[in-house]
């Protein structure tokens, strides 16, 4: 048996084919393959010079198939299908999706978001579990890799090449301190912070942030006595000490009454905060990923 070249075989030959095997008519195939009469009467002369048989011939009662037609048939229907499924994209439904998705956030996020975005997935989406990992200096690769599926980060955060984000939602920073702090009763200004130890929270680097850029510019330099992971932390050893945090507004009034914090506006104008949601350009066209999105935005607008 003489082996057949596929790439020099016209693969659109093949619908015309199972038409007209189906069909047993050139006419009545060529109208379920859309194409006119003279034009399925050419595929047909191709279609027996390429397989080297008549495939169709008459009989009593018009076209039958030949043997080597009959035995084609319904293999050709079977790889048809496959291919046809192979380049349909499912409809994509949460309620019998299957899948863990993979979060990079720091224990704000998961305190303010997770709890009202599981009760969601367990009404709409029960077959979906979700991991929450740390972030770490391999962030980028992680994602790119599709380790981590997203991430939580701020608007002012750089991204990446092949990173894309979406608003999530808006917050505030605050100056956190304990009630019966020396200073929780000043107006405060940006020469304050150089007069108190800080607490820093690192997810990536040492605990400075822009706020760092921001107190040099005005020639004021804090001693960050306490870098830790842990928005929570921070807050516990505000609340234990006199050192100070800059943080989350949304975040330090959950804890606000139980450490006994006093909150304050910082003496500075940029303290907005614009909260994204990031992911690799490679998972754009993911439907699960732009589902648990939407709902991620969802319900950070509920909040």
């Amino acid at each position: 048996m003489r082996e057949l070249n596929i790439s020099g075989v016209d693969l659109n030959l093949l619908p015309p084919l199972a038409a007209l095997l189906r069909r047993r008519n050139v006419t009545h195939a060529a109208q379920d393959a859309g194409l006119s009469q003279p034009a399925m009467s050419r595929a047909l002369a191709r279609l027996r010079a390429l397989l080297g048989d008549p495939l169709l011939v008459r009989g009593n009662a018009g076209y039958v198939l030949t043997p080597r037609a009959a035995a084609l048939q319904p293999r050709l229907e079977a790889m048809l299908t496959g291919i046809r499924d192979l380049l349909t994209t499912a409809p994509f439904d949460p309620a019998t999706a299957r899948r863990t998705i993979r979060l990079a956030a720091a224990d704000s996020h998961t305190v303010a978001l997770i709890p009202a975005v599981m009760a969601r997935l367990a009404r709409e989406a029960p077959g979906i579990d979700v991991r929450v990992e740390a972030y770490g200096p391999d962030l980028q690769a992680r994602i790119d890799s599709g380790a981590i599926d997203l991430a939580f980060a701020t608007a002012s955060t750089p991204l990446p090449p092949g990173a894309l984000s979406a608003p999530l939602g808006d917050d505030r920073l605050v100056l956190a301190m304990r009630h019966g702090h020396p200073a929780a009763g000043d107006a405060w200004t940006i020469a304050d912070y150089g007069r108190w130890h800080h607490v820093g929270v690192a997810l990536l680097g040492d605990g400075q942030s822009e706020l760092d850029t921001l107190l040099a510019a005005a020639g004021v330099q804090r001693r960050i006595a306490l870098v830790t992971p842990h928005f929570t932390a921070a807050l516990a050893a505000v609340a234990a000490t006199d050192m100070v945090t800059t943080i989350s507004e949304n975040f330090a009034r959950r804890f606000a009454g139980p450490f006994g914090l006093v909150l304050k506006p910082p003496p500075f104008a940029a303290a907005d905060l614009h909260i994204t949601i990031v992911w690799s350009h490679l998972r754009e066209g993911d439907a699960l990923l732009a589902w648990f999105r939407a709902l991620l935005v969802d319900v950070a607008a509920g909040l």
